[in-house]
């Protein structure tokens, strides 16, 4: 994988609650954006056909696109890195919630974190969300970029301190 982009500070979770308005939701990312491509529940075979789309259209828009799951398999899939917890060659994320994971993520070779949730998300149900204060906390414990994520949009981000950027999923629809 070779980094084609500047970092984005504008980024797009997605998953299965997108449906239709996936490329909707892509269509509303500002130029330089990135996507984070989750879609978990999909067989591999959709998964990776939905991928191929996805991917076609952030290369047209200029949006920096990783792929959850192994650094091996966004490699292969050509993505521009990968996010999830594992090691792994090029680019890679990492979805992290407290101090232990910031320090597992950096020790893994993280080169950004998605610190989350930081409001109330209907991606993670009944989660205690960290609040703008504790996620400042946590972000400044850290060397590396930070994507606030949970309940985020371009109103809260903007109050929020340490952030390199935010995250979202309705937000863009």
């Amino acid at each position: 994988m070779v980094r084609r982009h500047p970092l984005p500070r504008v980024w797009l979770m997605t998953d299965e609650r997108l449906g239709e308005r996936l490329f909707e939701a892509m269509e509303r990312l500002p130029k330089g954006a990135g996507m984070v491509f989750r879609h978990y529940s999909l067989p591999e075979p959709e998964r990776r056909a939905l991928f191929e789309q996805v991917k076609s259209q952030a290369r047209r828009r200029g949006l920096m696109l990783l792929l959850a799951g192994p650094a091996l398999q966004a490699c292969s899939w050509g993505a521009d890195g990968s996010h999830g917890r594992g090691g792994g060659p090029g680019f890679r994320s990492a979805p992290v919630h407290n101090r232990r994971e910031i320090r597992a993520a950096e020790r893994a070779g993280a080169d950004l974190l998605f610190l989350s949730p930081i409001y109330p998300t209907r991606s993670h149900p009944g989660a205690r969300p960290l609040g703008p204060q504790r996620f400042t906390l946590l972000a400044r414990c850290t060397q590396l970029p930070v994507i606030a994520l949970g309940g985020m949009n371009l109103s809260r981000a903007k109050r929020l301190r340490g952030a390199h950027g935010w995250s979202a999923v309705d937000a863009w629809l």
